[in-house]
């Protein structure tokens, strides 16, 4: 039996889920023994579109269909909380089991405290996350860097500091993640920044930081989050769809020093891009958005801005309809709405047609504020 706080590897019973999954399989696992012991009455998964670059929410009901959406999919960039947020909308008392990265539960812990989502419907399963990256970006670094064919890459993934590659004819290709952001691919840059690597408020944050030994990519590093991410475990054991055995104090550590890396990377960044603004934030601020053709995408893409939204897509005393570009309020305004509550999670950069870096202006501004008010309010609940 596990308890809150406990640390334990996990894989599948299944040896067909254990071949599907990623580290074994657990995640699926879980997934499926939710579905089936009616834990959960459906999950938001990921599964992958036309090619791996294309990352498609879906809904599953039926446990089997869980199998489709094993894997990561680092160059598909989605962000699951508004998804999460508009099916709570459209059901009532439906609970839903949903692996989320950081800033996947960031988005939904800002949602719930605005009462939009009711978290106690939602069984979380969180994964470290080293970053994402754009799939127009991706498939521009493979084939400039790799010197592959983006269509021949059938798996991608970032491990022990390498963005990875595998081709249709099993060829392995890996690069330094700090020599690819060096010359400006890689990560998207909010990822860059982020210092949420482990979502540790999920019910269960798994991942295959701190693994070692045999188990080494043949299972997951869990750590029990909460009493519903123990109970899920446990019954899944019980059950026979889980096999675990304690995590070895090494691989703790292990793991510990891999994210402690990955926090000094994101300090790196936070320093590298904050510091290119100091000078002058808001004179570039203006200068930026003036690009802005208002199509209104970093509003609707952007898990916490609203209901304030609506007033500025409509007429008001300080930002008029019509204007193309619109005035610098519209965006001060936006940045004013969200700046005690950017998650960092780059959707506003990602889809602007117009390639304004808005991400870097929100998360600026939130970081600020944040240095000039945490002595009085205490430490965060998380890091973004």
């Amino acid at each position: 039996m596990v308890a809150k706080g406990d640390m334990v590897y996990a894989w599948a019973a299944d040896a067909a889920v254990q071949e599907k999954g990623e580290c074994g399989g657990a995640i699926t696992a879980l997934q499926q023994y939710a579905l089936k012991s009616g834990m959960v009455d459906a999950v938001l998964a990921v599964k992958k579109g036309q090619d791996l670059y294309d990352a498609v929410p879906t809904l599953i009901t039926d446990p089997v269909d869980l199998a489709e959406t094993a894997g990561s999919l680092h160059c598909g960039t989605l962000l699951l909380s508004k998804v999460v947020k508009k099916y709570l909308e459209s059901t009532e008392n439906t609970r839903v089991g949903v692996t989320v990265k950081g800033c996947d539960l960031m988005g939904l812990i800002e949602l719930a405290k605005r009462d939009a989502v009711d978290m106690d419907r939602l069984l979380l399963i969180g994964v470290n996350c080293g970053g994402s990256v754009s799939p127009v970006s991706a498939r521009k670094m493979i084939a400039e860097k790799f010197g592959v064919n983006p269509d021949d890459v059938v798996k991608e993934e970032i491990d022990k500091g390498q963005f990875i590659i595998v081709t249709k004819d099993g060829e392995h290709k890996g690069i330094s993640i700090d020599e690819l952001e060096e010359e400006g691919y890689g990560r998207r840059s909010n990822c860059r920044r982020c210092l949420y690597k482990v979502p540790r408020q999920a019910d269960l944050a798994a991942g295959n930081w701190g693994v070692i030994g045999d188990k080494a990519g043949k299972a997951t590093f869990v750590e029990v989050c909460s009493e519903k991410g123990a109970e899920l475990l446990n019954k899944a054991a019980a059950a026979g769809a889980l096999e675990t055995s304690a995590a070895i104090p090494k691989g703790i550590e292990i793991r510990g020093k891999v994210e402690n890396a990955m926090l000094k990377l994101g300090n790196k960044w936070r320093k590298n891009d904050f510091n290119a603004l100091s000078s002058d934030l808001w004179g570039t601020i203006e200068r930026e958005t003036a690009r802005c053709i208002k199509c209104y995408s970093c509003i609707e893409n952007c898990p916490v801005c609203f209901p304030a939204s609506e007033d500025l897509k409509g007429n008001s005393r300080m930002v008029t309809t019509g204007e193309i570009p619109p005035n610098p309020m519209f965006h001060l305004r936006r940045f004013a709405h969200i700046s005690d509550s950017c998650v960092n999670c780059g959707q506003c950069e990602e889809l602007c047609p117009m390639d304004i870096p808005l991400a870097l202006f929100s998360h600026a501004i939130r970081s600020e504020g944040d240095a000039a008010f945490q002595p009085k309010l205490g430490r965060a609940p998380y890091k973004n």
